[in-house]
């Protein structure tokens, strides 16, 4: 004997549905992912049968499939949907999923970073930000959490100390400690979704976020300043092959890219090659800068040509690998290392 639907989950299902959709339409045009349309919840149907709520479940299956986390994560970035009221639906919808699987793990991890940045003050100092205020955040979409973080989750903590004592991105990356942070995160199978866990992630994430944006600025002012310098001194080109420039790469158009960097890394803070080339940029304006300077103290002739033709440091082959392995984020994060860029692979470090 078939049972009889539950007709009050059924229409709260259809609610959300209808709530959802103009979202992922919006994601399934965005990403020319081939699918047509799901009709009911195209008109709006108040009332709809049994059957249409569960081809409209199926619809939003489709899609969640289809879309990839660093899809997501460029899509919610750009768009004006994406408001406290739409990442909440978004949240509860991937939470209430019966099966969930590594790619849902990582949309959630993202997904409550973002709600949490959305709804915490712009001015939150780093000390405020313990568990106990993270949870209370993140309330709406996971209820009471009792912050008694497993033994397991408590290496975040010590990860989160290291990021700070870090003076720039090449430290950032090279102790890999945002490939640590995903390393414990993978490694918690469904543990991940412990409401406790989600919260220590969560904080864990939007911390080292900061921490990205903070190195990722010093950097680039690093570089512009050392552009700056030299350009004074008068040196119009600069070798910067080992940052995949050329190696008369012109000193102007250099600040021109660090500008969009600006811009580019504040809305996906990827940390894949892009990041890679910032770190190696910074490496090949600082060596450039320390070499004028000491050929100026022997020959100010000299300099400006000792700098022109400057090697970028140490030979590239050597450098340190900063691209990191895996199927994650970042926060965001990113996040750090899959490359967003030319494969369409995700690149964040949370």
């Amino acid at each position: 004997m078939t049972p009889t639907p539950d007709l009050n989950a059924l229409a709260a299902e259809w609610r959300d549905a209808r709530e959802l959709y103009p979202l992922y339409a919006a994601l399934a045009r965005e990403f020319v992912i081939d699918l047509p349309p799901c009709s009911d919840l195209e008109t709006g149907l108040d009332a709809p049968p049994q059957e249409s709520v569960e081809q409209a479940r199926q619809w939003l299956l489709d899609v969640d499939n289809r879309i990839q986390v660093y899809q997501l994560r460029q899509f919610l970035q750009t768009t004006m949907l994406a408001g406290d009221d739409s990442l909440q639906k978004l949240l509860v919808h991937y939470l209430r999923k019966k099966e969930r699987n590594d790619s849902d793990r990582d949309k959630v991890d993202f997904l409550l970073v973002q709600f949490f940045s959305h709804v915490a003050p712009s001015r939150l100092e780093d000390a405020d930000v313990d568990l106990a205020y993270v949870a209370q955040m993140l309330e709406p979409v996971l209820g009471s959490v009792d912050v008694s973080v497993p033994e397991w989750i408590a290496p975040l903590d010590e990860y989160v100390r290291e990021a700070n004592a870090c003076k720039n991105l090449n430290d950032l990356l090279s102790n890999r400690i945002l490939e640590k942070g995903r390393k414990l995160k993978a490694s918690a199978g469904d543990d991940y979704f412990l409401p406790a866990a989600m919260v220590a992630f969560t904080r864990f994430s939007f911390l080292m976020r900061r921490v990205f944006f903070r190195l990722m600025h010093q950097d680039l002012n690093a570089i512009l300043d050392g552009l700056r310098e030299l350009e004074l001194r008068g040196v119009n080109t600069l070798d910067c092959r080992r940052a995949q420039f050329s190696a008369e790469e012109p000193v102007a158009r250099l600040r021109m890219i660090c500008q969009s960097w600006k811009v580019m890394f504040h809305a996906e803070y990827s940390s894949g090659q892009p990041l890679r080339m910032l770190v190696d940029l910074r490496s090949a304006v600082d060596g450039a800068v320390e070499r004028l300077a000491k050929s100026e103290t022997k020959s100010p002739m000299a300099a400006a040509a000792a700098a022109a033709g400057a090697q970028s440091g140490s030979d590239a082959s050597g450098s340190e690998e900063f691209a990191v392995g895996g199927a994650a984020p970042d926060w965001s994060e990113t996040s750090a290392a899959e490359d967003n860029s030319a494969d369409g692979n995700d690149t964040k470090p949370w």
